[in-house]
């Protein structure tokens, strides 16, 4: 996969501004979109856009195929005369509040899907049913998921009664007729999704600009993947998880991350040609243009933790056969354009993957400042430039709230790399333009930054903290904040460094 010399900004559509409590696929995206494209900027990368669960995070969500039903916009669902123009509640307007959002958004969108349903064309309806039809593969079960968890109170599916836990075929055919009502409703939900997500990447595509997409490489435990195919996942005959995923210390933990995630049995998806590898890159490709797949080395060699451990200290690792994977996505789709997320204990092997396929690797400015031989420093990227350089993403602190608690040494070694670059930072406030200057100037053919340093933003605006359970994913900009003298300004950065 080749790409031409550009610039993307990173932005989750929750970030959005808007009425409505947290961002949405409507007229503030479609601004967003207008800004860029004033910018000059060729990319817009989102993070993973599927339902989130228990702790908000979009890299735990209940579905691998499925779309967030809270980006969709209710500004619209007035406008399809489906439901009666309502007051939003009182939500505040520079951050989600997700407990509140699930109180009332839900609620919305029911009586959105009762509308449609006493009030939907012949058109409507068909155009429904035929999304329903194309979907089926993974639609049917995750709607059914849906419906079966809110009748069992939100507990996870491996707390449902045991014939409906085991998936015996009689226990579903009686759900399913049972809660028809309420499968049709994410069936719904789903399709207004995807038809405002449709609409939203025609937009982007209209004025130049294509999508960067993000999935994990692991699946939530809570999801209707891991119910529909337990044969895929190291389960016990309870449905509870024997190994689980995470990662050793490192830069962003003493103690690991433990993500709790359950483990693929690799054999059982080799054996069946990874049709499931293949249908949920298929999918990914259908929201974006380019997909970066998150903890790419796990594909290679994952970190197993028994179940049940207080955190990932204790573990191992263990081969994966990614090799064989991404030859079967090959056969199957082609080169898929990925980039892969290589950050971390990266070895020798990991590289080899990834450079057999062709997937460029990503480059992170704030690791950069140790020592002349660090490989984040722009000097040591390759010359063909196949790399995605950031200056930070959503799992680090702003650059401005990075370099107020970077060590001295650490930022007198930035100062004088960026003064050999001809790049001026001679106060806190400097730090994130001078870090985009430096990523713009660089020989990697993509350079990506998050809207919070564009913004010279502070750790009011940081998207997650790693490990950290609560008040993550909440950052909104305000309204005005996108500038045109800002987007004229990464205008003219892009063009001296020739990436318009």
């Amino acid at each position: 996969m080749q790409i031409r010399r550009s610039f993307g900004v990173l932005l989750h559509p929750t970030s959005f501004p808007g009425r409505w409590g947290i961002g949405a696929l409507g007229l503030e995206a479609e601004r967003f979109l207008d800004w860029l494209a004033q910018a000059g900027a060729r990319w817009w990368q989102v993070l993973p856009l599927g339902p989130t669960s228990y702790g908000d995070s979009p890299y735990q969500s209940f579905s691998a195929f499925a779309g967030n039903p809270y980006l969709i916009d209710p500004e619209r669902l007035f406008a399809q005369g489906w439901l009666e123009e309502e007051a939003p509640p009182n939500y505040p307007p520079d951050f989600v509040d997700y407990g509140q959002l699930y109180q009332t958004r839900w609620p919305l969108l029911r009586r959105a899907f009762a509308g449609f349903e006493a009030r939907a064309s012949r058109s409507e309806r068909e155009a429904l049913a035929a999304f329903v039809q194309a979907e089926r593969a993974w639609l049917e079960d995750y709607a059914l998921f849906m419906a079966l968890k809110n009748r069992f109170g939100g507990r996870p599916w491996n707390q449902w009664s045991p014939e409906l836990r085991d998936r015996e075929p009689a226990a579903l055919a009686k759900a399913r007729e049972e809660l028809a009502y309420e499968v049709a409703l994410h069936e719904w939900v789903q399709w207004q999704f995807y038809t405002e997500w449709g609409r939203i990447k025609a937009y982007a595509e209209a004025r130049g600009i294509q999508i960067i997409g993000d999935m994990p490489i692991f699946v939530a435990f809570d999801s209707a993947d891991v119910w529909a195919h337990p044969e895929y996942f190291y389960l016990d005959e309870s449905g509870q998880p024997t190994v689980v995923a995470g990662v050793p210390p490192d830069y962003f933990s003493e103690t690991g991350q433990l993500w709790g995630n359950p483990l693929y049995r690799w054999e059982v998806m080799e054996a069946d040609g990874f049709s499931w590898w293949v249908a949920r890159i298929r999918q990914a490709l259908k929201q974006a243009h380019l997909v970066r797949i998150d903890h790419f080395r796990g594909f290679e060699a994952y970190w197993e933790i028994p179940f049940g451990r207080p955190d990932a200290v204790e573990g191992r690792w263990v081969k994966a056969p990614g090799e064989k994977l991404f030859q079967a996505v090959r056969q199957a789709l082609g080169d898929a354009p990925i980039i892969a997320e290589d950050l971390g204990v990266i070895t020798p092997e990991v590289e080899a993957l990834r450079d057999a396929f062709g997937f460029p690797g990503m480059k992170i400015l704030q690791f950069a400042f140790s020592d002349e031989s660090n490989p984040f420093l722009p000097h040591h990227y390759p010359e063909h430039g196949h790399v995605v350089v950031y200056s930070g993403t959503h799992d680090n602190d702003t650059t401005l709230g990075w370099f107020r608690t970077a060590p001295e040494s650490e930022r007198a070694f930035m100062r004088a790399y960026l003064a050999r670059q001809g790049i001026r930072c001679l106060s806190e406030y400097e730090a994130a333009g001078a870090l985009i200057e430096l990523a713009f100037q660089s020989r990697a053919k993509l350079a990506v930054v998050p809207l919070q340093d564009v913004l010279g933003l502070g750790p009011e605006a940081r998207m997650n903290y790693p490990g950290r359970l609560g008040g993550n994913w909440a950052w909104r900009y305000r309204e005005g904040d996108l500038e045109p003298g800002l987007a004229q300004s990464l205008r003219a950065l892009a063009k001296a460094h020739q990436r318009l």
